[in-house]
């Protein structure tokens, strides 16, 4: 019955309800309820769609928050039987003390601490025991609802339920192989080993399968913890802007963010209180941007940064965030009507995570559309900046942002920047030139054999012309002979 219920909510979230005009808009308490009744994998679903702020409004994305991922442990005897199978040898061999007291249990796996034979405390994760199948069954279920969904309501389409369950499914499957947690834990721990803003704690590869991971144990201070972290006497504006910093390195950096940085998954280092970092366990869950995504991602955080709505407006567009059809003037008014009453607040009042969560509910009405991993990227953005503020409500996150911004940006133009790229990448480029001069001579054959007989060779002569594409091929052989020739001018000078 539950599952009814759930499915007609779902249905709700759609603009135009079953009677013309009336705008229905789900409820989300009732929602997470039902959600929660159905079970660990309905709860995490329920986890994702609170992310989906491109398609659920802010309201029902804030009530569905509340889910937690906190569940009836199952018993210790099977928790050993998995590591002593997993790992090929008894308990007592290979951990000089376990804790049967779990430390967390959540709906895919449960958390035990341990210490090694070596003295180094550690904790010990394991999935639950027949999770895929369990998995399995929900996702069905899931995709008859969205099915249902599509084929009923004709506003489907700009929801996108087949893709958020396919979307879940991709998630929730990379939760499932701790091999490719251990993975994401360890580049992000490489990404910021000699840093002080970050720590991520160290894998035990030899002690881990796809079913169990055993990392280092951490000893941090919650970050929802004010007391303590005063207690600490760490440096509480220090901490909030290395949070910002963080999120900062994580995406236009490294290109590799950490896409579920919750408060319950971050904690405050206790060494170093003036200029203290944060700890963060759980990278399952990962996000990264294509070269164009950072880049235009870059343009409108600092259009926004510097309240350009013309820029902005056409950088929506040209991105394919909105229709291309889109109305750029009307547009950028909607952008203004959106921006201007917040920006009457001072900057240090003004959270920019949210920000965005109200231009992308402004720009609904132009069949908004982003992909996922800028979905991830935003919620992590508010993660971090409602963290932040928490600690120091201060935080100055605009000042931090700017700078950089427009420092990244103008690196990308970097000659040096250039020349380390055509460096790491001169093999694959070498091997595309060496190509250039086959393709130009068939390319000219061709339009010599098709000239003599060109009245029959209509088809033909087509087939050459989307070969060619208009020319858009040849100007980029010739941009990588431009780049190749300075490439070597760099190198040899």
């Amino acid at each position: 019955m539950n599952f009814i219920i759930v499915i007609y909510e779902l249905l709700k979230m759609s603009l135009i309800g079953i009677q013309k005009g009336i705008f229905y808009k789900p409820d989300g308490k009732k929602l997470a309820v039902y959600l929660e009744s159905l079970g660990p994998i309905f709860t995490k679903f329920g986890q994702l769609l609170s992310t989906r702020t491109d398609i659920l409004d802010f309201d029902t994305a804030k009530e569905l928050e509340s889910l937690t991922d906190s569940c009836k442990p199952f018993d210790v005897i099977t928790f050993k039987k998995i590591v002593e199978s997993e790992l090929g040898d008894s308990i007592d061999n290979i951990f000089d003390s376990f804790d049967e007291i779990p430390l967390a249990a959540a709906s895919l796996a449960q958390v035990h601490s341990a210490k090694l034979k070596n003295g180094n405390e550690v904790v010990i994760k394991v999935l639950r025991p027949n999770i895929e199948k369990s998995v399995k069954k929900n996702l069905r279920l899931l995709k008859a609802a969205a099915r249902i969904f599509s084929y009923i309501y004709k506003e489907s389409y700009r929801l996108k339920p087949n893709e958020v369950i396919k979307d879940y499914e991709i998630t929730i499957f990379k939760e499932l192989d701790l091999k490719l947690e251990a993975s994401n834990t360890n580049l992000t721990r490489k990404n910021f080993l000699d840093s002080a803003e970050l720590y991520i704690p160290e894998v035990y590869w030899d002690l881990t399968t796809s079913n169990v991971m055993v990392l280092e144990k951490i000893d941090g201070i919650p970050c929802t913890d004010i007391g303590q972290i005063e207690k600490h006497g760490i440096n509480k504006k220090e901490l909030a802007e290395n949070g910002v910093m963080i999120f900062l390195n994580q995406v236009f950096r490294d290109n590799f963010f950490h896409a579920d940085m919750h408060p319950g998954n971050i904690f405050v280092s206790k060494k170093n209180p003036e200029n203290a970092g944060y700890i963060a366990v759980d990278c399952a869950i990962t996000g990264s941007l294509s070269n164009d995504e950072r880049y235009t991602l870059a343009r409108m955080l600092q259009a926004v940064l510097k309240q350009n709505y013309k820029s902005l407006a056409q950088l929506f567009i040209s991105s394919g965030w909105v229709n291309t059809e889109t109305n750029e003037i009307e547009l950028e008014n909607t952008l203004r009507a959106c921006c201007e009453p917040i920006f009457e607040k001072p900057l240090s009042e003004i959270e920019f995570g949210k920000l965005l969560l109200y231009l992308f509910q402004s720009t609904r009405q132009y069949g908004l559309s982003i992909q996922t991993s800028l979905v991830l990227l935003q919620k992590t953005l508010i993660h971090i900046e409602g963290m932040g503020r928490q600690i120091y409500p201060e935080l100055d996150f605009w000042g931090l942002a700017e700078p950089y911004l427009d420092n990244w940006l103008t690196e990308q133009f970097n000659p040096v920047k250039l020349k380390d790229y055509i460096i790491e990448n001169k093999e694959d480029l070498l091997f595309k030139a060496s190509e250039v001069p086959g393709i130009v001579y068939e390319a000219l054959d061709e339009l010599r054999s098709y000239s003599i007989n060109k009245n029959s060779n209509d088809k033909k002569i087509k087939e050459l012309e989307l070969q060619l594409s208009k020319q858009k091929y040849i100007n980029r052989v010739i941009g990588i002979g431009i780049i190749i020739a300075v490439a070597i001018i760099l190198i040899v000078s």
